[in-house]
């Protein structure tokens, strides 16, 4: 005789504001899609109703209400989500290793890659004034000001302006390279390596 098999509960929902709330299988991804979509949506249209989040996502909106019951939730872990996205783009780009114009390539194409989160995290200055104390950001994670910095130390970047307006400069550029490709002017394949030219033409040091 086959013993009956028990139903497996999920325990409660994670808080999604907190970075731990990672969940595996369906509802991990469920999640994540959502949250995706949430990002993706509102950079292009702030003012995007969760029908419309939902459809990106391809979940009804039962679905994303039982994952985040109102909008403001969904805004808190959207910008928790992306900041971790970026941050672990970044991380990935080890761009405190090697030549520093190799590693602002590596760090433009990192960024390039998740655009569509830095232009929800920057596109609209509310965002970060309202919602960027729900992230604490990883120390050990080199920053894009260490590698300029260190760029201009060894001469590759220009040291006649400050490093505040080079990053500036980079996400600018990197903003508009996203912006050209989902207007269409330019191809997606194509927005890292024009990005990449237009940065290095206007902050490499010259001879």
């Amino acid at each position: 005789m086959s013993a009956t098999r028990q139903p497996v509960s999920e325990g409660p929902e994670p808080d999604p504001r907190k970075p731990e709330a990672r969940e595996s299988g369906t509802r991990g991804r469920t999640r994540r899609a959502i949250l995706g979509a949430a990002a993706s949506v509102l950079a292009r249209d702030r003012a995007a109703t969760l029908a419309d989040i939902a459809e990106a996502a391809q979940v009804g909106r039962s679905t994303l209400h039982r994952y985040f019951p109102d909008r403001q939730e969904l805004l808190n872990a959207t910008v928790v989500d992306s900041f971790h996205v970026v941050e672990q783009s970044v991380a990935a780009a080890a761009i405190d290793q090697g030549p520093p114009l190799e590693a602002m390539r590596r760090l433009i194409t990192a960024m390039v890659d998740v655009g569509d989160r830095l232009a929800f995290l920057f596109g609209d200055p509310r965002v970060l004034e309202e919602f960027s104390s729900c992230f604490e950001p990883d120390l050990s994670v080199p920053t894009a000001i260490s590698l300029i910095e260190r760029g201009q130390a060894e001469g590759v970047f220009d040291p006649q302006v400050s490093a505040e307006w080079i990053q500036q400069m980079l996400y600018a550029v990197t903003y508009t390279g996203w912006e050209a490709a989902a207007k269409g002017l330019l191809p997606r394949h194509g927005v890292a390596s024009t990005v990449i030219r237009t940065f290095e033409n206007g902050v490499t040091a010259q001879g």
